[in-house]
């Protein structure tokens, strides 16, 4: 008869947190045993995933700016299919199903963020430019391509070592959706439950409009003057997804990403409208005609302080990779070893840490350094040599440099900053360009590609470490995701370039009904560079400034520069999710308590996550086949805002009550089992009383009682 494999009932109690002095993570399929991972099953899933939401994610990109979170839906997906399969140990399937298919959503970012902006000055430069599919697909094949073979040699470092430190909000709710698929009733309901909820809320919101999606202080007069004449507003997003994803941030990284947000919007918005506002601030623009001072607080944002963020990305970046020279020179060691064949074997090394070898490493990222050197000579520099060399440098260096800026904004906040950096990538290739001769039209297009190749490189490398993150967690060979990663890199850049083309064709990007709002700010950025008007150095300076300031007062200077370009309502509801974590771990003197009732509410975010990304995608494809019952005349009535905010205190104070309310069979078992282990430390096991037993859940009693007495141990800190 065949034995089957005890099933995982749940990731372990130090999966989010910080590890004690020789203390070892163990995942739920054990490091000593093999799993079904890849086979015909996971792939052609993962195939299908990539294609489904490659197409979903442009649209979605193209039409209002916004790309959804591929992992999450993916992850819900794969565990159904292999549910109604009744598939045997199907958790490492799903992770490689997720894996493949999640290369979608970074892959679309790279693109759509800057390629569709060669669409635009075509229309400008129809005799000088031409778009091709061989452009688009090249680029963002090559860009993702580079992007997980510069991330994989940092992985170890940001995975394991760092362990605890980052809250990766993102990968935590993928996790847990994933493991509810192997777990029973005790995580899948509450999961079940709180994806129901939140994906109804979200979806209400986007597909009928019941109420406003937003609520700002212009909803009364009062506020409506202080946004005129002060430019002080205050916005928050009401959204579930938003909420779940700042209860898994924690109060303390949410607080940081906050204030700089608060920073921008309360004192260099009103500052800037009060000393320039009467003057027209155009240097860098010439399409701003209207002073300061008649701007609105979003026009402020968008036109002067957005930059202020982007110097301080920038900065924080180069902190970053200055602090994390001494991992780089590491890898860049690793890497030159082995090709000295030098390297240790492998023999010893867990299958849970086994990376693609860096041999394998050093001649794939030099051949694609190649193919995209001929790219850029045959195809993009027209046969320039000086050209090609300068933009491969400037391609190379900051997308490998950049890679771990990428990775730590991913694992801080779940939101990788690649507009912002890519942004910054095009002034400065602009800039460099027309200094070495190439400006005007064919320079727009080289800077563009350049881009293009850097964004998805950056998007990319963002991804790969969320993905190995889930994988670590629970127990997945890292060398067959960052194998099959490449699968999905080639479908997904493939669908992306022929939707691009397909909505180019029957929209148009110079239409209105496609907004592709990134794409249109790179355009109105990188023309004028190419044809002699400057950049708002100034404005990237004082940011730059900013974040030095910060790192010297050791406040984490990415997470505060961040929170200054990412929209107000955005940030603030990160807060909201952060006070409500640290609310319900923090009511009790009992840690053991705090920290089951943590987990609850991380569970339960997870849900309004996963819930809010999957509607999201239902809603996009309604909008897509023309159903839209969305009615902008109730959305404009500041009623429909008072309501958004009663729906979401009603939505916080659910979630709260739901997080607080245990199994008290389950409680007073801990109570139980941290008596005894004071009397009897040595022992592992209970004897639970018969009354008890059967209000607990039946498979994971034992494993609660042990968390319970690990838990005890320590104090649970905001992450």
């Amino acid at each position: 008869m065949k034995q089957e494999e005890e099933k995982a009932i749940g990731v372990p109690e130090n999966a989010f947190r910080e590890l004690k002095p020789g203390e070892v993570y163990n995942p739920l399929m054990s490091p000593d045993k093999k799993y079904p991972e890849v086979n015909l099953w996971s792939v052609l899933w993962g195939i299908a995933m990539a294609v489904l939401f490659s197409a979903a994610a442009a649209y979605l990109g193209l039409k209002v700016g916004q790309v959804f979170e591929a992992a999450i839906p993916i992850a819900i997906i794969a565990v159904g299919v292999s549910g109604a399969a009744k598939r045997k140990n199907a958790l490492g399937e799903n992770v490689i199903i997720q894996s493949i298919g999640a290369s979608s959503g970074v892959i679309v970012a790279g693109a759509i963020f800057t390629l569709p902006a060669l669409y635009i000055l075509q229309e400008s430069y129809p005799q000088e430019i031409t778009v091709t599919f061989a452009q688009v697909f090249i680029s963002s094949l090559l860009g993702g391509v580079l992007g997980i073979l510069f991330l994989i040699p940092f992985r170890k470092y940001f995975v394991s070592d760092m362990h605890g430190k980052y809250p990766f909000p993102e990968a935590t709710a993928t996790t847990q959706v994933l493991v509810s698929g192997e777990k029973g009733g005790s995580q899948a309901k509450p999961l079940l439950t709180a994806g129901i909820i939140g994906g109804l809320y979200d979806f209400i919101v986007a597909t009928f409009g019941w109420w406003n999606e937003n609520f700002t202080t212009r909803v009364c007069g009062f506020g409506e003057m202080l946004a005129e004449k002060a430019k002080l507003v205050f916005k928050v997003n009401t959204g579930a997804a938003v909420l779940g994803l700042g209860y898994i941030v924690g109060l303390k990284y949410a607080s940081i990403i906050c204030a700089g947000s608060l920073a921008v919007w309360w004192i260099i918005i009103p500052g800037m409208s009060l000393i320039w506002g009467d003057s027209v601030l155009n240097q860098w623009n010439p399409e701003i005609t209207a002073t300061v001072g008649a701007m609105s607080p979003e026009e402020i944002f968008k036109y002067y302080a957005k930059s202020i963020g982007i110097g301080g990305i920038a900065m924080a970046g180069i902190i970053g990779i200055i602090k994390s020279w001494g991992i780089i020179k590491s890898a860049v060691g690793l890497a030159a070893k082995e090709m000295g064949g030098k390297a240790d074997a492998e023999t010893n090394v867990k299958r849970t840490q086994r990376d693609l070898s860096m041999k394998i490493i050093a001649i794939g990222s030099s051949v694609t350094l190649i193919l995209v050197t001929l790219f850029f000579y045959f195809d993009v520099m027209q046969g320039n040599l000086m050209h090609t060399v300068v933009a491969i440098l400037l391609v190379a260096g900051i997308s490998f440099l950049f890679t771990t800026v990428a990775a730590n904004a991913i694992a801080i906040v779940g939101t990788n900053p690649v507009s912002g950096m890519t942004l910054m990538t095009l002034i400065l290739a602009s800039v460099v360009m027309v200094a070495v001769g190439l400006k005007g039209p064919g320079g727009m297009v080289a800077a563009l590609v350049m881009g293009g190749v850097v964004c998805t490189a950056l998007s990319m490398a963002g991804g790969v470490i969320s993905d190995l993150k889930i994988g670590f967690w629970l127990g997945s060979t890292p060398v067959k995701q960052e194998t099959w990663k490449f699968l999905g890199t080639i479908v997904s850049a493939a669908t992306v370039g022929g939707v691009m083309i397909i909505l180019n064709k029957t929209y148009g990007f110079t239409s209105g009904q496609l907004a592709a709002p990134q794409a249109n700010a790179m355009a109105a950025v990188i023309e004028p560079l190419m044809n002699g008007v400057g950049a708002p150095w100034l404005l990237y300076g004082i940011g730059a400034v900013l974040a030095i300031v910060l790192n010297a007062c050791k406040i984490p200077a990415l997470a505060f520069a961040l929170g200054m370009f990412i929209p107000l309502e955005l940030n603030v509801p990160l807060v909201v999710g952060g006070a409500v974590n640290w609310y319900v771990t923090s009511r009790s003197k009992d840690a053991a308590l705090n920290a089951e009732r943590g987990e609850k509410g991380t569970l339960l975010a997870s849900g309004f996550i996963a819930g809010g990304a999957l509607m999201g995608v239902v809603s996009a494809a309604m909008r897509f086949g023309g159903v839209n019952m969305v009615n902008d005349a109730w959305l404009s009535n500041t009623w429909s805002e008072v309501l958004a905010l009663g729906a979401y205190a009603i939505l916080i104070f659910c979630l709260v009550k739901a997080a607080m309310k245990t199994n008290f069979a389950a409680w007073t078992l801990i109570q139980i089992q941290i008596i005894q282990n004071n009397i009897h430390h040595e022992k592992e096991s209970i004897s639970i009383p018969s009354v008890c037993r059967n209000d607990v859940v039946r498979t994971e009693s034992r494993r609660t009682a042990v968390v319970a007495r690990r838990s005890s141990q320590y104090k649970r800190t905001d992450r």
